[in-house]
């Protein structure tokens, strides 16, 4: 017995506390950074319309949204003069910048969390996928040390991982590990909710979704005369969602997983309009990548 826990408390601290290079992380930060800024900047077509003082999204609308007594920061709260709105939006904008190409990362991976959650909690009515998912990403990588590879701050200490070796750290992999179980519990809810509805089980919701002009952005309704494989495709989505918390973690099945992810998230974002969704779902699934999967130099992960 006593043998026995002591193999698991080994494994639970090799699982959460064994040293982890930047890289994965790295790359995960680069490609965050970089949608997080296309989002905001698509803000700035029409911030005053939708979160000025005379708003189309306006406050009180926002506190209709939350459950009673749920406090909801925002930084758009502190003031609401212009001066303040676009200030604060461009100043934001060079954070998330900085953030991305990795300049006083420890600093600006914080901001730009605070950022991405103030933005999301401002314009409750347009929140959706994207925000959630991109919000707990830049949450956990500000707890890592992303910012020791592929940054510009690696560049001015001209000491990069692959040469002082101490990139290596637990934060690191506290991080990665917060983003891969993070990620299934979004897909086994995701998966098990739509276990709950008949369109799912009989094998009819891909078309339900392919055939909606709300969101079609290629006509997929060629597919009507081929409800088999629409019902293939059904329920082998709903099997990997499903199936994605267990099936991940081997080293046997997680590629094909991944692959799986890629053809999900990339098909709804071509066909459903939804393609930084579906993007920043692909991000976050290069959590399951180790740094040693990388084609890179031993050297350099």
């Amino acid at each position: 017995m006593k043998d026995w826990l002591q193999q698991w408390v080994l494994a639970w601290n090799r699982f959460w506390f064994e040293p982890q290079t930047p890289t994965t992380l790295a790359i995960i930060r680069c490609l965050t950074g970089c949608m997080v800024f296309y989002n905001h900047l698509i803000w700035t077509l029409g911030i005053a319309t939708f979160l000025g003082p005379n708003a189309a999204l306006p406050t009180e609308y926002r506190s209709e949204l939350l459950p009673a007594g749920r406090y909801a920061w925002s930084h758009f709260d502190w003031s609401d003069t212009d001066l303040w709105l676009w200030g604060s939006h461009v100043l934001g904008l060079i954070v998330v910048a900085m953030w991305t190409v990795g300049f006083k990362t420890r600093w600006t991976g914080c901001l730009t969390a605070a950022l991405v959650i103030s933005y999301a909690n401002r314009a409750a009515g347009a929140l959706f996928g994207f925000d959630q998912i991109a919000a707990f990403l830049c949450l956990y990588l500000a707890l890592s040390r992303c910012g020791d590879a592929l940054s510009v701050d690696a560049f001015l200490r001209q000491k990069s991982v692959k040469n002082s070796g101490q990139g290596r750290a637990v934060s690191n992999r506290i991080a990665t590990r917060l983003i891969q179980i993070h990620l299934c519990i979004v897909y086994a809810f995701a998966g098990l909710g739509k276990l709950g509805g008949e369109f799912w089980l009989n094998g009819e919701a891909v078309w339900g979704a392919l055939a909606s002009y709300e969101y079609q952005s290629i006509d997929m309704t060629w597919l009507a005369g081929h409800m088999q494989l629409i019902a293939i495709m059904t329920l082998a989505s709903l099997i990997w969602e499903v199936t994605y918390a267990a099936l991940i973690w081997p080293r046997l099945t997680r590629p094909i997983v991944l692959v799986f992810a890629a053809m999900v998230h990339i098909g709804i974002g071509a066909a459903m309009g939804m393609m930084t969704f579906g993007l920043i779902m692909l991000v976050a699934n290069l959590a399951f990548i180790e740094p040693h999967w990388w084609p890179m130099k031993a050297s350099e992960r």
